[in-house]
């Protein structure tokens, strides 16, 4: 790793996300110059990373999304993503398979990462993707999932738990392969409230 200040990217840091992200050799080179441009030091901080969903998300508040991305994708713990895992989170939430990006949700979800999932935690992630959808588009949404609340409890009966029960990996995986409906529930998708909101001005 001495080398994450200098231009070029590690050939074991290049194998290896070859390997586990869809990006080819070309795209992880320009990826990484335009990392270094933007991160000097090789490494983004939570500021940083919270700046660079800011400019995703111009028309909502992002912060408390990007602190549990970032959360989740910091595997060291250290306060900051290398270009590694920095690389891994964009693969992971754009294109990862099903099962990896269900992995990744899990861990987003267990907010205290004590390896399962509480309806509070469930309920901290989803109020913090409300604050990611405009107002104007939360107005769009169906009556029984249109408040975090609401959104967090049909989760939580689609899983068939009481209140105070708890989650594990598998059940989280599972309950999501047996029902879309769930995975629809625990994504942010701006994208697909601004279709209906377009669909329903035709």
């Amino acid at each position: 790793m001495g080398n994450s200040k200098s231009g070029a990217l590690s050939k074991e840091i290049l194998e290896e996300l070859k390997l586990n992200t869809k990006f080819t050799q070309d795209e992880l080179c320009t990826w990484y110059q335009s990392f270094l441009k933007e991160c000097p030091s090789g490494r983004i901080s939570k500021q940083q990373f919270e700046n660079i969903y800011a400019k995703f998300f111009p028309n909502a508040d992002p912060k408390e999304y990007a602190h549990h991305v970032f959360r989740s994708f910091d595997a060291n713990n250290d306060g900051t993503l290398d270009f590694k895992e920095y690389m891994i989170a964009l693969h992971m939430t754009s294109s990862g398979k099903a099962d990896q990006k269900l992995e990744w949700a899990f861990c987003l979800y267990d907010v205290d990462g004590n390896g399962n999932i509480s309806k509070p935690e469930v309920l901290e992630i989803i109020m913090a993707i409300f604050k990611m959808i405009p107002t104007e588009d939360q107005k769009s949404l169906k009556e029984d999932e249109n408040t975090p609340e609401k959104r967090t409890n049909k989760i939580w009966d689609y899983f068939g738990k009481k209140d105070c029960d708890k989650l594990t990996e598998g059940e989280f995986i599972n309950g999501i392969m047996n029902n879309k409906e769930i995975l629809r529930l625990i994504q942010l998708e701006p994208q697909k409230v601004k279709d209906r909101l377009k669909e329903k001005k035709q």
